[in-house]
């Protein structure tokens, strides 16, 4: 099992959870469509297959199978029923209360150095085990399709506005401050890894060294929630901001 974590674009919430890796599987459909004419679709005797033409676009799946249970330590939620952590994923994947034609949320997939990918929550299925005598589950098995997304479409739900997210404030000499977001507490894995933050700000994980240096911080893997950190003027200007 290995940890992963969905970061929502236009909130900043952070959801935590476990992912089987012999089972994540990637698909994708490529964008293209019959040939057609004026006189409608082109075919023929000599043909043994459809013509086909690229029309752009297309779509990458993937289904992730997650673990949630409440018994794991990191949680940055308490509770005896293991949907109350399931729930927000199933939230991104209901539509009842959106108007027709509004662009569904924006999260993305955070798993080490190697997946950083935007996408939307399309389909959940979720298997409970482990009920306490009240009958609130423990455990779940979720099984997600996450759809990819453009970086264009992430950018935009994550700063609709036009400003950067997470943002306490602008520091001496131009410095942006981040606040760093959490469950608001100082356990271990409650608060932002500076590869994240990095990758906010920078575009680039593996520039985490420059705030760990801006901020004297000594363990990159958790900065602990409402933590102010420094964002150098001349690394924010790299990053778009």
């Amino acid at each position: 099992m290995e940890r992963v974590t969905f970061v929502v674009e236009s909130t900043g919430e952070r959801l935590g959870c476990l992912l089987n890796p012999e089972t994540l599987q990637v698909s994708r459909n490529a964008g293209v469509r019959r040939r057609r004419t004026a006189t409608g679709l082109l075919a023929g005797a000599g043909i043994s297959d459809d013509p086909l033409l690229y029309a752009g676009g297309g779509q990458t799946d993937l289904v992730l199978d997650l673990l949630f249970d409440i018994g794991i330590a990191g949680s940055t939620i308490q509770t005896r029923d293991v949907r109350d952590l399931t729930r927000p994923l199933w939230d991104l994947a209901e539509s009842a209360a959106a108007s027709a034609g509004a662009t569904p949320p924006v999260v993305r997939f955070l798993w080490g150095k190697s997946w950083n990918i935007p996408g939307v929550v399309t389909a959940v299925a979720e298997r409970l085990e482990q009920f306490q005598a009240d009958g609130a589950p423990t455990r779940s098995w979720l099984r997600m399709r996450f759809v990819r997304v453009n970086e264009s479409a992430a950018a935009e739900a994550a700063t609709p506005q036009g400003t950067a997210p997470s943002l306490a404030g602008a520091g001496p000499e131009g410095e942006v401050v981040h606040q760093v977001v959490g469950g608001g507490s100082d356990a271990p894995g409650s608060g932002e890894r500076l590869e994240d933050i990095a990758f906010l700000y920078y575009g680039d994980p593996s520039a985490w060294r420059q705030i760990a240096e801006a901020n004297d911080i000594v363990d990159p893997s958790n900065v602990a929630p409402g933590t102010a950190l420094r964002i150098p003027a001349s690394a924010a200007a790299g990053g778009g901001l």
